[in-house]
């Protein structure tokens, strides 16, 4: 199978799984409910491992573990996006039923745009060697800055592009249901298209954090792609089984900060010292499951 028949098979299945998700699971007012959330949770994972085993028989070893490791820091990475995506909708009031929606067009939006994000950052890298490190050195300082920022702190009213919408854009005072647009005299946007703005500009400000901690892992633009594609397109159902769950994992933020660090200061020792592959994705994984474990055992209650 040729490397350009690869790619068209994979993204004519990301086209077939968003028209079912749009056509088949997208009704009007649908709340999605844990269990089917859960669901395809696991049906996204599962896909991304026999990825992962199609990688491994095509590709080989090597390049399978590197998909691995880039999936589980994208999808560690999203995970805190999660977070984020939260605390807009509790901020502009949205219903279950429609953040469903507002989720959908906002990872397509998301997909685009990495998509741009990674043709741009490899050919800079492999074009200008000295990025990388400018990447390492901007990776480590969002690993301290996140670190010591707490998402309560995040004021989406804030948000310029939010302004300057609401400037330019003639918007109505309610929500019309699930629309982002009506007519009346003219068209008017709703509020709800602008949640949906303010969503793919937080996800594009959080992308410049991703996409260049992938590239520390791979520079094959095939699996930096599909590895962001496989934890992007399970984002929203994980967004619906971690919603009422947030509140245990306080210390996530704190084990994805360690990981940031981490994957620049790889980039930034490249040129003496290549961390395996392998070794790297244990790190995160271990990280990633301390910080877990620390949130289960120590809940937010009993913190002093």
């Amino acid at each position: 199978m040729s490397q350009l028949l690869f790619w068209i098979l994979f993204n004519l299945f990301v086209l077939g799984m968003l028209a079912l998700d749009l056509g088949l699971l997208q009704r009007p007012g649908h709340e999605v409910k844990f269990r089917e959330a859960l669901a395809w949770s696991a049906v996204w994972v599962g896909l991304a491992c026999a990825f992962a085993g199609l990688v491994y028989f095509r590709y080989g070893h090597a390049t399978a573990v590197e998909f691995v490791a880039g999936y589980v820091i994208e999808l560690s990475l999203s995970v805190d996006n999660l977070f984020i995506f939260l605390l807009i909708f509790r901020f502009f009031r949205i219903s279950l039923d429609h953040q469903h929606k507002v989720l959908f067009w906002g990872i397509l939006g998301a997909l685009v745009m990495r998509a741009i994000f990674i043709v741009v950052g490899i050919g800079l890298i492999q074009r200008f060697h000295w990025i990388t490190f400018i990447f390492g050195a901007f990776l480590v300082y969002s690993g301290i800055r996140l670190f010591r920022q707490d998402a309560a702190g995040i004021e989406p009213r804030e948000n310029l592009v939010l302004r300057w919408f609401r400037r330019w854009v003639p918007l109505t005072e309610d929500y019309d249901g699930d629309k982002f647009v009506v007519r009346r005299t003219r068209l008017y946007a709703t509020p709800l298209l602008a949640v949906l703005v303010v969503i793919e500009t937080t996800d594009l400000l959080l992308a410049t954090d991703s996409i260049p901690a992938v590239l520390a892992i791979t520079l094959k633009p095939f699996i930096v792609y599909t590895s962001n594609v496989f934890a992007v397109l399970g984002l929203r159902s994980m967004y619906f089984v971690l919603a009422g769950m947030m509140e245990l994992f306080h210390y996530l933020h704190y084990g994805l900060s360690v990981v940031l660090i981490f994957i620049g200061a790889k980039m930034l020792i490249s040129d003496y010292y290549q961390i395996p592959t392998g070794v790297a994705l244990g790190v995160v994984a271990g990280v990633l499951l301390l910080s877990i474990l620390g949130s289960l055992l120590h809940p937010r209650g009993e913190e002093h």
